[in-house]
């Protein structure tokens, strides 16, 4: 009996829908304060990005508190129930294995203020404009 082969692209497509799906659920259980943690039900927080590893055990799932106050504290109380956001995705989602959740800041509005100031920079408008 031949093995049922994936192609790259098709590895590549589920790691990205599985993501989408893991951040989904989290954002649903954030904007429906499902979580009984002080901290959380205090602050709006996005999910902005889940990054799946190709066996789909861990997941980096991207975060950021609205206007990026009290961020530290927000990852605090996100990692200290990691489990139950972990056993949440796994029941909802009915995935084989539960994917290790590990929670991080997502800095990538703080990189582009400061590219954005950088290009608004009179010296580095001379230089684009030359």
């Amino acid at each position: 009996m031949a093995k049922n082969q994936t192609t790259p692209e098709q590895h590549s497509v589920r790691l990205l829908k599985v993501g989408e799906q893991v951040r989904h659920v989290i954002s649903e259980i954030l904007a429906r304060q499902q979580v009984h943690d002080d901290t959380l039900s205090a602050h709006t927080v996005s999910v902005t990005e889940v990054r799946m590893t190709p066996d789909l055990r861990q997941a980096a799932v991207f975060v950021k508190p609205l206007l990026g106050e009290h961020e530290e504290e927000v990852l605090k109380a996100l990692r200290t129930n990691t489990a139950y956001f972990q056993r949440e995705v796994a029941q909802r989602l009915k995935l084989k294995f539960a994917a290790k959740i590990q929670f991080r800041s997502d800095q990538t509005f703080d990189e582009a203020r400061r590219i954005d100031a950088l290009l608004n920079d009179p010296r580095v408008k001379r230089d684009l404009e030359g």
